[in-house]
């Protein structure tokens, strides 16, 4: 997820850029792009960008941590501790 991200992030640069030298390019389907238009679809795959980078950080995260309880629990194996029983004195 992490690296969709970036490839988005790298997409989305190269359409603003773009799109700051030439709107028609990018925008070959619209009548009478204009820069604006290029602004605000940049701002909304920036933040579709952010969103996907910071959920793959938190799946990452919650991966790494659920691998690492798994392992440490199966590194710490109990041992039986033997209890000392009391003997029982007969009555007289």
């Amino acid at each position: 997820m992490i690296t969709g991200a970036i490839n988005l992030l790298i997409w989305t640069l190269l359409f603003f850029f773009v799109g700051m030298y030439k709107p028609k390019w990018p925008l070959f389907f619209m009548k009478d792009p204009n820069r604006f238009i290029i602004i605000v679809v940049t701002t909304i795959l920036f933040m579709i960008t952010a969103t996907l980078y910071g959920e793959g950080l938190k799946r990452e995260k919650v991966q790494n941590s659920a691998k690492q309880s798994v392992s440490e629990s199966t590194m710490i194996t109990p041992v039986p501790v033997p209890v000392p029983v009391p003997q029982s004195t007969p009555n007289k």
